[in-house]
Formats: structure tokens, sequence, C-alpha cells
């Protein structure tokens, strides 16, 4: 089961790219202030940056799930984590829907994480210019507590993975899922962003999305009774 969360993680995070790119077409442009005037250094920026983006994914993953594990465990019943499988579930039900374009729910739950934001965006100043790669981790880990709904709601799915090193699994490979595209920023973004953009990819992926949530929902409803 591990396999299959881990793959549908994966193309969580690919097809949402498209979304990464536009939230973080600004980061992009402070990634590349300071740096040397090499081209073929910006990669090893690029690739400190987005190491420190989801390293902060896998902490969020690990917290998140080893919580839910071990409320379950001190209620002593196993109802609480039924009921959180549902939430994961209609939460991954909106996430295809958002990626397919059918329904834009997503944006109100990305207002919530705005509390925490306002606290993390100030420190990130700190680090700028980014004259060395080793700026571009701590710089990409805050930034990595960007609100988004895409992870937001595959965090969800993490909570309920059954343990802390299966949630921070899931992350990863979200994190891993949208490195494509981030990597791309300021190369080949444009076209890249048409291919994640391509309304024929996009919900096909959706649709997955969709099925595997409501699949994930009748498994768990089923556990009720």
């Amino acid at each position: 089961m591990i396999e299959l969360n881990f793959l549908t993680a994966l193309i969580i995070g690919l097809t949402g790219a498209g979304h990464c790119i536009s939230m973080c077409g600004g980061i992009a442009a402070a990634v590349t202030m300071g740096m040397p005037d090499k081209p073929q250094q910006h990669w090893i920026y690029l690739l400190c940056y987005n190491l420190g983006r989801i390293s902060a994914y896998m902490i969020a993953g690990l917290i998140v799930s080893q919580a839910v594990v071990q409320a379950a465990t001190l209620s002593n019943s196993s109802s609480v984590l039924i009921l959180l499988r549902i939430l994961a579930s209609i939460m991954m039900i909106i996430l295809g829907l958002y990626i397919g374009k059918w329904w834009s729910g997503l944006t109100y739950i990305e207002r919530v994480g705005h509390c925490l934001w306002r606290y993390i965006a100030p420190i990130t100043k700190y680090f700028l210019p980014l004259t060395s790669p080793f700026k571009a981790i701590p710089f990409g880990f805050l930034w990595g507590w960007l609100p988004c709904g895409l992870v937001y709601s595959t965090l969800t799915w993490a909570a309920v993975s059954g343990s802390a090193i299966n949630g921070m699994t899931i992350m990863l490979a979200f994190g891993l899922g949208t490195l494509p595209a981030m990597l791309a920023i300021g190369t080949v973004a444009d076209k890249l962003k048409l291919l994640l953009q391509n309304s024929y990819f996009k919900r096909g992926n959706a649709l997955f999305i969709i099925i595997y949530g409501m699949h994930t929902g009748y498994i768990a409803i089923n556990q009720i009774w």
C-alpha cells in the first residue's frame, strides 16, 4: 500500500507543479539574486533551495503523522483514525477537483496557513541575497511552509498513513513530484508550465486522485460498519 501511496503523492506533486511555478515565480528571482555569473552554478543553488523546501515537507509529514498515531494510541480507539481517514479522503477529492479546475474550494483552505506564514516570511529576508548555496538550504526550508492547498491536502493524507516514517515518505514523494518544475524555474519554466497545465494531463491525473480519494473514504466508512 505504501508503494501506491508514494506513487499517488508523486503524481500530485507533478500535476500540481504548474501551481507551484505560479506561486513561486517571485521566489525564483530571489534565489538568483547574488548568484555568481556562472549558469552552471545556478543548479547548485536551486538544488539546495529545493533540498530545504522538501525537507520542510518531510518534517511536516513526520510531525502530523506522529501526532495522529499518538492521539489514536491515547484514545485507545480506532474511531479517531477512521474519522481522520474520511477527512483525508474528502481533502483528496477537493484536491482533485482543484487540479482538474472543476472547483477552486482549496484556495479557502490556504488562508488558514497565513496565520503562521506572517511570522515565518520576515525571517526569509535574513538569507538574502543568496551569496552561498548553503544559505539557499534554510531559505528553501522556510519557504517550504508557504501556505499551499496542495501541501495541506497531501499532509492530511500523510497524517493517516499509520506511522511517522510513512507520513514523511509521502511528503518526500510529493516534494519530488514538484522538483522538475522547480528546477526548471528560470530556464525552461514557460515550456514546462504549458505541459503541466495541459487540460488532458491535468484532468486525467485529477480523476485518478478523486477516485483514489473515494476509494480511501469507502474503505474507512466500511470500517465503521
